[in-house]
């Protein structure tokens, strides 16, 4: 038996099919005929179900043995008769039914309600799940809470391309399908390992150039994507917007930019024109003044060349977004294609490599502050994941619910969050695996897996995917949680089945799936369906018209600020310390939760090492660990590795496992509109271990 569903690990969201015998996962593999996958999986999507089979899966509701112990005497009777069924789990936690668990929760956020305001109950996360489970849980939160603070994982990824996109072309998601790489004359990547994070984007990246294409990798590092460019540039630290202007002027200073498509679809090119040539940071001969980057100069004005006069498409990822500027990065990019055409049409466009599938789809559900479905504007504003930390702290927001999103070790300033979770009156948490936030949690709700499921999931490239259970599960599903707690609070909620909230979501967010019903869905399992959904899909976006009110793109020019490493050089012709960046490696995922729990994966890497250059051997005195040290904190001792990729005084890491604390080095440092915080660049110093 065969059953076709979605891997639900990166943004590339493939179509994934399992072999199954007596109820048993035989094996996973892909179908030729799937429009993603390709008839190709990485090792996550061939190995990373082990997890379903793991010992350590939370089958029943948990409840801290000190949340009840302070409320034995505030509970109702209905709650106290039922507390004998509390059953042992460990030292910390009581096992329990799912009714007494819901009971619980319902009577505590009321509580909490009643006592303060709605305003001091927050949900955070809901990106891990399907579609239907984070309309619901925006809708939890929003409507029978009656809180505005509801946000997710975005807030650590891709909300700056959400906002620089929609600033300048009204929508913030991916122009063009991941098949249109075949057709781009020209590519460039930019802040993104595709190899390691999107691999099976990286396949269509260097089939195209074995075909004929033309590549380009801007990067702080050499990643393995490098090997088959035409250019590669390693660029210093923070300076993203820097190239990406340089690149603007030299299209516009040489005459390459499109006339006509400029004068009928775009505004502001000539208050654009005139600040990126009074603009002293956009002259690419600035780099011949920064000693180690001398070669970008000419580098920059090729790309620039290349990019303007060939059909071309660029590829980004968190290199990009998670930098103090990284919205007005994301605008920079938008305005090369603006200023060339390149968007509205196959084999061009803009495509942001999302960290998970579904994090668009959560987005487009209205997981957001400051957005409902759809991307409506809502009622009102919430607080952003940093601020709604900051309010715990103040003593304004008593409760969270969050929703697969491990908070305590994947976001920044990680002893600033951890006082806050102490702070908490109350924590509520769904979950597959224990992990560091379900330690401070008060209830903990086992929920079932993507692959145990129904439910809609949407890629990096707007697809939508309805998976199906591939084994059976007596757990709950997210949504299915929010609604048995929702009527326990007395509120009315009629859902019987995902397609029920699924049919909601296409009547509240119409412009992009009122077309799209599970009938349509299953349909098309293997292919998905890219949003807008009405009576057919919609590959491209923007053909005849921006998705902004007039119609029109817009260039918004932001100034690159001088700071950091390039500072440093400039002044000094070199620079003190180190500086480090994070990212994915191939095996593990995020917080590696599910990863570590399949044999087939820890069993090629069980922890974070850091990397550094050759050319630090001796000033690191050949040290084989270290532990890093930033203002904001310290990690624990790492191995260390000595590579060529990287040039002299960089550092790179990653941070899948919570026991490194590489994120304790980062602090509220981040992105001036959406507060993504700088995960891609912070200053360290290395103390060797002994």
């Amino acid at each position: 038996m065969v059953i076709d569903t979605v891997c639900t690990y990166c943004g590339v969201g493939c179509d994934i099919s399992f072999k199954i015998d007596n109820g048993q996962i035989i094996k996973a593999f892909a179908k030729k005929e799937g429009t993603v996958s390709q008839g190709k999986l990485c090792i996550k999507g061939r190995k990373g179900w082990e997890y379903l089979y793991s010992p350590y899966r939370i089958k029943k509701p948990r409840i801290k043995k000190s949340f009840i112990e302070k409320h034995i005497h505030q509970f109702p009777q209905h709650i106290k008769s039922q507390l004998s069924n509390l059953k042992e789990f460990d030292g910390n936690f009581y096992e329990t039914e799912f009714s007494l668990a819901c009971e619980i929760v319902a009577w505590k956020l009321n509580q909490i309600r009643e006592k303060y305001s709605p305003y001091a109950i927050a949900g955070i996360g809901g990106a891990r799940t399907n579609c239907e489970s984070s309309y619901l849980f925006q809708k939890f939160i929003r409507k029978y809470i009656g809180s505005p603070h509801i946000d997710n994982c975005a807030r650590v990824c891709h909300s700056p391309s959400l906002k620089g996109m929609r600033t300048t072309i009204g929508e913030g998601a991916a122009t063009n399908p991941f098949d249109d790489i075949y057709k781009a004359e020209f590519i460039i990547v930019i802040g993104s390992n595709t190899t390691e994070a999107h691999p099976i984007v990286a396949n269509r990246i260097i089939d195209a150039v074995r075909d004929g294409s033309e590549l380009a990798v801007i990067d702080v590092r050499q990643i393995p994507l490098s090997k088959f460019t035409n250019y590669h540039l390693t660029i210093p630290f923070e300076s993203n917007l820097l190239v990406l202007n340089m690149m603007a002027r030299v299209i516009i200073e040489e005459g390459l930019y499109n006339k006509d498509f400029i004068r009928q679809r775009v505004k502001g090119f000539e208050d654009f024109k005139e600040k990126i040539l009074n603009d002293p940071f956009s002259d690419p001969e600035l780099f011949k003044k920064i000693r180690g980057y001398e070669d970008l100069a000419e580098k920059i004005k090729e790309v620039a060349r290349k990019y303007a006069t060939k059909k071309s498409m660029i590829l980004w990822g968190l290199g990009v977004t998670e930098h103090i500027d990284g919205s007005y990065s994301v605008m920079a990019i938008t305005h090369l294609a603006l200023l060339t055409g390149n968007i509205g049409k196959e084999g061009a466009g803009l495509m942001p490599l999302r960290g998970q599938n579904n994090v668009q789809g959560t987005c487009d559900m209205g997981c957001l502050p400051y957005f409902d479905p759809d991307y409506r504007k809502p009622e009102e504003t919430g607080l952003m994941t940093p601020d709604i930390i900051d309010a715990v702290l103040e003593g304004k927001i008593k409760a969270i619910y969050n929703i697969g999103e491990d908070i305590a070790h994947i976001h920044p300033n990680q002893n600033k969050i951890h006082r806050a979770l102490q702070k908490l009156e109350f924590l509520v948490v769904n979950e597959i695996f224990p992990n560091e936030i379900t330690q401070y949690a008060d209830v903990i709700f086992g929920v079932k897996s993507a692959y145990e499921k129904e439910g809609v999931y949407i890629n990096a490239e707007r697809r939508l995917h309805l998976s199906q259970p591939v084994i059976k599960s007596d757990l709950p599903d997210d949504w299915e949680v929010l609604s048995e707690i929702a009527k326990r609070m007395g509120i009315p909620v009629n859902y019987k089945k995902s397609e029920d909230v699924w049919n909601e979501v296409r009547t509240e967010a119409p412009v992009r799936f009122s077309g799209a019903s599970y009938q349509k869905l299953k349909e098309n399992r293997l292919k998905g369906l890219q949003w807008p959904v009405k009576e057919t899909d919609t590959p491209v976006l923007h053909i005849d018209r921006f998705r902004t009110e007039d119609g029109y793109g817009r260039f918004h020019y932001k100034q690159w600020e001088m700071r950091g490493m390039v500072k440093e050089l400039l002044e000094n012709g070199k620079y003190e310390d180190f500086y480090l960046t994070t990212g994915r490696n191939l095996i593990h995922y995020n917080n590696a939760a599910q990863t570590k729990e399949c044999i087939s994966l820890i069993s090629k890497i069980s922890e974070d090492t850091l990397f550094a250059s050759e050319e630090d051997r001796e000033r690191l005195k050949n040290a084989t660990k270290v532990i890093l040290k930033s203002k904001w904190g310290e990690t624990e001792p790492l191995k260390l590795k000595f590579v060529s990729f990287l040039k002299k005084g960089t550092l790179f890491t990653t941070f899948h496992f919570a026991k490194s604390k590489i994120n304790y080095l980062f602090g509220d440092e981040a992105d001036v509109f959406v507060k993504t915080a700088r995960f891609k660049s912070v200053k360290v110093k290395v103390i060797p271990v002994h």
